[in-house]
């Protein structure tokens, strides 16, 4: 009895450490292959593209640099080898397609596939473009072009344009194929960070950055179509010009000073006229009376004028402002597009092409100390509105012919030296709205929406801000004023969310000489500020400090407006102060904020907090996202 109970004991126990040990080897060999696994699909290709990261960072530099040099042949030469680099990559990122079921390796596979079709998708452009390189001032040791005369020149790139414009569909399909895949990554599924290494902002910003880059040619392809049509291939194109002096602000950018009128036909350009927008207000009669906004805020003025009728920060809303007055205007001719500039932009081309003459008057976009600002900049200011006893003959008309200059000089200088750093200078200046689009064509007129060139106030399904100040009667003082915008989000335990928006105006300048009589140059003066704080509709006002007048809350291009007014002299300064409370509709879950600049608005500095956290703090020169989970 006793033995038998030993021996059942004996196997028991014999059982037992036979379970065990297989239970052992099953967890080695478990471990084994986690181990063998995570070194051939994670640690492998972590090592891989880390070091291939470098190779194609240092590429990536000489394809920028080539670019910067207006080269083509280097440009193609190094986005080769740039290529060739990156397919060593997809080739080493290959074992990752036997896991693609896992998370984290299908986004290394999207990214991977998004970064190949735009590597092929940038090859492609430098293939359409390479064969008229010279025609836009992008290919070195051709002479042919450049002997040209300079409406010969247009002539033949408008004519070459739809050569270049028939490789669109095939660039446009790689990039629509790599937005494809990029939108498929999902950062929020990365931590924060990992042993003090940010890993979930690295990997929004890259999306984000492929995303920018595929979005902008698949939304520009109808424009880059129309491209022809747009200089007049077929029939002439007639496009109004207007200045906007943005050193006295205005909604869309700045006071319309100025309007010209060109034609291009078959890239000739023709400048019909040109004048002092004063005489364009002088063509209609009677005016009518001033709208709500002129009368409480505008000192002195009681009818409507085309120089004010820039009234809302939409472009387009302004433009229908504009329209109402223009159609009774003896001198209006029908446009296919108006075309906006500021100083910014006179003083850019000046430091481009140099010194230039217009009028009998050398402009140029040196420091001038009068004004701390360019030379152009107060020359005109000098000729239109210092005071003279005698009658000056087309006082703003000189603007035109400054253009007309400075466009004849574009079509003239040497391609490959002039032509790369200013259309690259246009661009930027477009994004940051120092110049504005606006088309009669729907369809162009869509595609500069999209590309966000248009000035329009955007519909924003999360938190938005836009801060718009218009200078009425205050002289040219945002030569002198700087702002400081502050924003700032707050969220209570129950995930409410209030905010805050400061404004800080300061004016370290002193008072000009505004005596008339002695023929003062009066620049600098009291601002008066009509201020208009756009947020989402239905947020609740808690307080707005800082308006000498009464606060107006009302509704608005699909937002709620606080507006009100106040005075920043100089040597002085001023503040408003708003807080208020969003709409349940904006969640803190996902929460998104968009803050749009105002035109030509280029003295002004964002700074954002969200929850006490610093999330910018610089320049406000383009709009701004950020999308952070709260």
């Amino acid at each position: 009895m006793g033995n038998d109970y030993r021996q059942r004991r004996r196997l028991r126990e014999e059982i037992r450490h036979h379970g065990h040990m297989k239970h052992r080897r099953r967890r080695a060999l478990f471990l084994l292959f986690l181990l063998v696994f995570g070194y051939f699909f994670i640690y492998k290709p972590y090592k891989i593209i880390k070091v291939r990261g470098s190779e194609l960072e240092a590429s990536a530099k000489k394809v920028k640099k080539a670019f910067s040099q207006n080269d083509i042949d280097l440009v193609e030469k190094e986005l080769n080898d740039f290529s060739k680099t990156y397919k060593k990559l997809e080739r080493e990122v290959r074992p990752l397609y036997l896991i693609a079921f896992v998370p984290y390796a299908a986004d290394v596979i999207n990214s991977v596939e998004a970064g190949h079709y735009t590597v092929e998708g940038a090859k492609e452009a430098v293939k359409a473009i390479s064969p008229y390189a010279d025609l836009i001032g992008f290919r070195k040791g051709q002479a042919s072009f450049s002997e040209k005369s300079a409406e010969e020149r247009l002539q033949t790139a408008v004519l070459t344009l739809d050569k270049i414009v028939d490789r669109i569909d095939p660039i446009s399909q790689n990039f629509e194929q790599a937005e494809k895949r990029i939108k498929k990554i999902n950062p929020n599924r990365y931590p924060k960070k990992i042993v003090g290494i940010v890993v979930r902002q690295r990997v929004e910003n890259i999306k984000n950055q492929v995303l920018g880059v595929s979005t902008f040619f698949v939304d520009a392809k109808p424009l880059l179509q129309k491209l022809p049509d747009i200089l007049g291939k077929d029939e002439r194109k007639t496009y109004l010009v207007l200045f906007q002096n943005d050193k006295e602000r205005r909604a869309t950018g700045g006071f319309l000073t100025s309007y010209a009128v060109f034609t291009v036909d078959k890239g000739t350009i023709k400048k019909e006229s040109s004048d002092d927008i004063y005489q364009l207000d002088n063509s209609i009669s009677p005016h009518p009376k001033a709208p709500r906004e002129i009368l409480a805020y505008h000192k002195g003025v009681y009818n409507f004028y085309i120089r004010d009728s820039n009234l809302s920060p939409d472009f387009v809303e302004s433009i229908k402002l504009f329209n109402t007055l223009y159609e009774k205007s003896s001198r209006k001719v029908k446009y296919d597009g108006i075309i906006t500039l500021d100083s910014k932009v006179l003083a850019d081309m000046l430091t481009i092409f140099g010194d230039t003459e217009a009028g009998g008057v050398v402009f140029s976009s040196k420091q001038d100390d009068r004004c701390d600002c360019p030379q152009v900049i107060y020359q005109l200011f000098d000729i239109v509105d210092r005071p003279v006893n005698y009658v000056k003959e087309d006082r703003k008309g000189i603007l035109g012919r400054l253009l007309e200059a400075l466009l004849l000089k574009v079509l003239g200088f040497s391609p490959s030296k002039y032509w790369g750093p200013f259309f690259a200078n246009t661009y930027e200046n477009l994004q940051t709205k120092h110049i504005l689009l606006y088309f009669t064509d729907k369809n162009i007129q869509q595609s500069v929406e999209k590309l966000n060139l248009g000035g329009r106030i955007q519909d924003f399904d999360g938190d938005y801000l836009h801060v718009n100040n218009v200078n009425f009667a205050g002289a040219k003082s945002n030569l002198f004023v700087t702002e400081t915008l502050e924003s700032k989000t707050i969220v209570d335990t129950t995930g409410k969310i209030a905010r805050e928006v400061i404004v800080n105006y300061r004016n370290p300048y002193p008072h000009s000489d505004c005596n008339l009589e002695r023929g003062g140059l009066c620049l600098n003066a009291q601002l008066r500020n009509w201020i208009r704080v756009y947020v989402p509709k239905g947020a609740k006002l808690v307080e707005f400090k800082g308006s000498e007048t009464d606060v107006n809350v009302y509704d608005d291009l699909g937002k709620t407006v606080y507006e009100g007014f106040l005075r920043v002299n100089p040597l002085g300064k001023a503040q408003v102060a708003v807080k208020y409370t969003l709409p349940e509709t904006v969640s803190s879950k996902d929460y998104q904020l968009l803050i749009q600049n105002q035109p030509s608005a280029d003295t002004q500095t964002l700074k954002v907090t969200v929850k006490g956290r610093k999330a910018y703090d610089d320049k406000f020169a383009k709009d701004f996202t950020l999308k952070q989970r709260l």
